[in-house]
C-alpha cells in the first residue's frame, strides 16, 4: 500500500475512533482540568495532587488532568476564566476568583479535625516583646508575598505595618521560625499548626487571629449543579480511617484528615480582613 494512501486510511480510522457523537462535556469523557496555586515547584504539586487526581477520575468516569498555574493570580485566572473546572485555593484566592468569575465552592480542607485555623503573630521565647505595642519599631518576617492574609491579620491585629521597623517575605513557615529563632527577626507570622509545634521550644505566641477559613476545592462557573453535586459527594466521601484514602488526602498535605461542607459566607471573616488592601 502506497504511503500516501495508508496517511490517508489512518488518518480516517484515527477520526472515528476519537471523534465523540453526542452529550456533554462528561458523557464525552472530556478531561476535567484541575488546577492550584503554586504552593511548591510544579513537580511537587504534580506529585502531590495526582493521587486525588485518579481518585476523582474513578469516580467521575470521567478523566481528570492537572493545569498548574505558575502563581497565585494564575491560579485564580484559570479558574474564574473556566481554562480549569476545579482548583486547589487559598482563601483569599477563592474569594478572589469567585469576584472575578463567580466560581463556587466544592469543599473545604479538615486539618487534625479542624475545619478552620488561625494565624499566630509569634516572637523568641525570651524576647523582650511582651504586647503588640512592643512591635513598633521592630523587624518582622512574613512568609509568601502573595499571601495577602498574612498582613491582613497583622494590620487587623490593630497593628500597621508602617509602625514596624522593617518587614521581609521568606517564602515559608520555615523559614520564619529559623528567622526568629536566630534572632534575625524580631517577630512573625505562623499558621496555627506550625506555631503549636514550636510553642515551649524557642516560640512564644503574641497574638492569635480568629478562625479562619482554610483552603479549599472550588469549581468554576461552568461546572453543572449536577457536576458540583457529584464533585462534593467524591470529596466528601473521602475517609481518613480507608487506608487507600488516607493515602491520598496525606499526599496532598500529611496534616489533613480529609474535607468538608462549606459556603460563601464562612469567607466573609477573610473578605473583612482583606478588605483594606483592596482600596
Amino acid at each position: 500500500m502506497p504511503n500516501r494512501l495508508r496517511t490517508i486510511i489512518y488518518g480516517l480510522l484515527t477520526a472515528l475512533v476519537f471523534t465523540p457523537i453526542s452529550g456533554n462535556t462528561a458523557e464525552m469523557g472530556q478531561p476535567l482540568r484541575f488546577g492550584s496555586v503554586a504552593m511548591d515547584v510544579p513537580a511537587k504539586m504534580h506529585h502531590r495532587l495526582t493521587p486525588l487526581t485518579q481518585y476523582l477520575s474513578g469516580i467521575l468516569k470521567r478523566p481528570v488532568t492537572l493545569k498548574l498555574s505558575k502563581n497565585m493570580p494564575g491560579a485564580i485566572k484559570d479558574v474564574s476564566s473556566g481554562s480549569v473546572e476545579l482548583a486547589y485555593l487559598t482563601p483569599v484566592a477563592y474569594i478572589k476568583s469567585h469576584k472575578k468569575g463567580k466560581t463556587r465552592l466544592v469543599a473545604k480542607t479538615v486539618t487534625k479535625g479542624r475545619g478552620s485555623f488561625q494565624l499566630m503573630i509569634v516572637v523568641k521565647e525570651n524576647s523582650p516583646i511582651k504586647t503588640l505595642a512592643d512591635l513598633k519599631g521592630r523587624s518582622f518576617a512574613f512568609g509568601d508575598k502573595a499571601a495577602l492574609l498574612q498582613r491582613a491579620v497583622v494590620v487587623g491585629s490593630g497593628t500597621k505595618l508602617e509602625s514596624l521597623g522593617s518587614y521581609e517575605f521568606l517564602g515559608h513557615y520555615d523559614n520564619i521560625v529559623r528567622a526568629v529563632l536566630h534572632g534575625e527577626f524580631d517577630a512573625g507570622i505562623l499558621k496555627d499548626t506550625k506555631a503549636f509545634k514550636w510553642k515551649g521550644k524557642g516560640i512564644r505566641i503574641l497574638y492569635s487571629s480568629d478562625n479562619l477559613p482554610p483552603y479549599n476545592i472550588a469549581a468554576s462557573s461552568n461546572v453543572s449543579d449536577k457536576e458540583l453535586a457529584q464533585l462534593q459527594a467524591a470529596f466528601l466521601s473521602l475517609d481518613s480511617s480507608n487506608e487507600e484514602h488516607k493515602k491520598i488526602i496525606k499526599a496532598l498535605d500529611k496534616k489533613y484528615d480529609g474535607f468538608a461542607t462549606t459556603s460563601d459566607q464562612e469567607y466573609d471573616v477573610v473578605r473583612k480582613l482583606v478588605a483594606p488592601f483592596n482600596k
